[in-house]
């Protein structure tokens, strides 16, 4: 039988969307294949070409004699190092999401155990060590940070109304700040994962 079937599937306006949508799905992914691994190769060097042609200062040049940059000049060693600087901020996105996708799913139920195994497979110990605040008992009162859709958002609790809030910054630069009405942290994010999807920037790479 399929791992989908049985999995419900909400639209959004539906009374239980969130509830459902915050309950964890075993098993949460399916492995990626040899395609699926290559074609994600194919997004990042895009993505880290496109980074190391505005930071090279070969390509600067070109650019300000109002020449389009060949790319047979990606052969050159300097751009070559250009993409190497690009591919290290590359990793340091992915740190910096991966921690923001940690904690939401540690947040919500999964354990370090479960955030080793999709982070290829690591130690509970090391998926602690990597993400030390991801999960934590019920009773946790501290703010927690989230990164999504080109913005951020930072979650807290109002101990006095004994309830979540948040307040975020989207891709947009539109700012919110919600009133202490969450019962629970899940409800919070929720409600802060979705302005941010309501106010993430087009994608430039979508068909018109």
């Amino acid at each position: 039988m399929s791992d989908e079937i049985g999995i419900p599937t909400p639209d959004q306006n539906d009374a239980h969307f969130w509830a459902t949508v915050t309950t964890l799905v075993e098993p949460p992914w399916n492995e990626p294949t040899t395609e699926d691994s290559f074609a994600m190769d194919d997004r990042v060097h895009e993505a880290a070409r496109a980074l190391a042609e505005r930071i090279s200062t070969r390509a600067l040049a070109y650019r300000a004699a109002g020449k389009a940059l060949d790319p047979a000049l990606m052969a050159a060693p300097d751009l070559q190092l250009a993409l190497l600087r690009a591919l290290y901020e590359t990793k340091q996105s992915v740190d910096r999401l991966a921690e923001s996708a940690a904690t939401v799913a540690g947040r919500g139920g999964a354990s370090y155990a479960q955030l080793g195994a999709a982070w290829g497979g690591i130690k509970r110990q090391s998926a602690r060590l990597k993400w030390p605040h991801a999960v934590v008992g019920r009773s946790t009162r501290e703010s927690i940070p989230l990164h999504y859709a080109g913005g951020s958002a930072v979650v807290h609790h109002d101990a006095d109304a004994d309830a979540w809030w948040y307040s975020a910054t989207a891709a947009d630069q539109e700012e919110k700040e919600s009133e202490a009405v969450h019962g629970t942290y899940a409800e919070a994010i929720a409600g802060a994962t979705e302005f941010l999807l309501a106010h993430a920037l087009p994608d430039r790479d979508a068909p018109a």
